[in-house]
């Protein structure tokens, strides 16, 4: 048994320590808002909070994080308010498939939990290592600058 804390809950996992979080998550833990992308830790779709800052979960086993708080998308919202993060990218209509819009929103909130105003190119270098197919990275961009004015 590997004890984690998920979304502020105490979990017991019963699998090998050396899965990926990612697969934890999904399969024992039924949290699927974390996508599988790549598989090696290069797109972005399953960044995940660890104390606060973004991971790629598809690389990091699960019997590394004892004593870690993980947060995934499911985690974000409190009493079914969204986060300003959550609730820019609503009103920027980012997704357009959606796919890549868990781990975008991830990426940005630890960003703007690291610094509450950042420039364009703090923003572009910030969330340049998730990829999205669809193209959304302007309307990412303006949402983190929403979600900062909120």
């Amino acid at each position: 048994m590997i004890s984690i804390k998920v979304n502020g809950q105490n979990k017991q996992v019963e699998d090998d320590p050396q899965t990926p979080l990612l697969w934890v998550l999904r399969d024992s833990l039924d949290l699927t808002g974390t996508k599988y992308g790549c598989g090696i830790a290069q797109c972005g779709a399953c960044t995940v909070l660890l104390d606060g800052t973004a991971v790629r979960s598809c690389s990091l086993p699960v019997g590394s994080l004892s004593g870690k708080e993980i947060t995934t998308i499911e985690g974000l919202a409190k009493d079914d308010t969204l986060t300003d993060v959550q609730q820019a990218w609503v009103e920027e209509d980012v997704p357009q498939c959606g796919y890549c819009q868990s781990g975008q929103i991830m990426n940005a909130t630890s960003l703007l939990t690291r610094n509450s105003n950042p420039s364009d190119e703090e923003i572009e270098s910030a969330m340049s290592g998730n990829i999205c197919r669809c193209g959304t990275y302007s309307r990412i961009k303006k949402a983190i600058k929403r979600a900062i004015k909120s």
